[in-house]
């Protein structure tokens, strides 16, 4: 039994002349595939041995053998086929199926989803035009259905912001950093505004006592001298 263990066997055309071409013909779900034993067009058995997160692709070449070889095909399956009526449209129904963890492809003009409830009750609420019928299914960007993280369509992470670290996050190289908060009513910066001071926490602290957070009643008279740094007035 021949294995398969690339996704894609990078192969110029002449190696091919003179082989008997074989194919294996693969719904979307079935290309994701990385552990299993398949049969081909042509009868032979063979077996996948891919790395974890690889995706067959059509057309791609993935067994040269002395007289034959075998090239991955797309396997018709159920979808439903929105035809947007303008571009704005389109860009609509993508963000929706996106923001959805639904893969989403183009075949020409349309835009191709799975046919999942779920979809079919997202296009009727947006009043799109849609039908069913069976097509090669190959999403944008391969298709992560139903998982956070990058999503297929736009790009964007789930579940985490670069910037705040996210839950699972590591955290920045250094010492714990603080985040230092002026009151509203002292006056700014002399210059363009600034963005949150972070100040590393084992710096040596500003002159003078420390301050603490201060939560007073709006009808109450404000002590004497200047406001504290913190003085968070109790508004009704």
């Amino acid at each position: 039994m021949v294995v398969i263990t690339e996704p894609h066997l990078h192969v110029e055309p002449s190696a091919l002349a003179g082989k008997e071409r074989d194919t294996l013909c693969l719904t979307w779900e079935e290309r994701r595939w990385t552990r299993k034993r398949v049969v081909t067009t042509q009868g032979r058995e063979v077996a996948l041995a891919l790395p974890t997160g690889s995706l067959l692709r059509p057309g791609a070449v993935v067994i040269v053998e002395a007289d034959w070889y075998l090239e991955v095909e797309g396997k018709p399956e159920p979808v439903l086929n929105v035809t947007p009526r303008d571009r704005n449209e389109a860009i609509r129904v993508a963000f929706d199926v996106g923001n959805r963890h639904f893969p989403l492809a183009i075949s020409g003009g349309d835009l191709l989803v799975p046919d999942d409830t779920a979809m079919e009750q997202l296009l009727t609420r947006l009043g799109v035009v849609w039908k069913r019928r069976a097509a090669v299914f190959a999403p944008l960007g391969g298709g992560d259905s139903h998982q956070h993280g990058t999503s297929a369509l736009d790009g964007h992470t789930h579940g985490g912001h670069p910037d705040l670290g996210g839950s699972g996050a590591a955290p920045p190289p250094g010492p714990p950093t603080a985040l230092i908060i002026r009151d509203a009513s002292s006056a700014p910066p002399p210059g363009p505004p600034t963005a949150p001071i972070i100040r590393d926490a084992s710096s040596a602290p500003p002159p003078g006592p420390p301050t603490a957070l201060i939560i007073r009643d709006a009808s109450s008279a404000p002590p004497p001298g200047p406001p504290p740094p913190y003085d968070l007035g109790h508004h009704d």
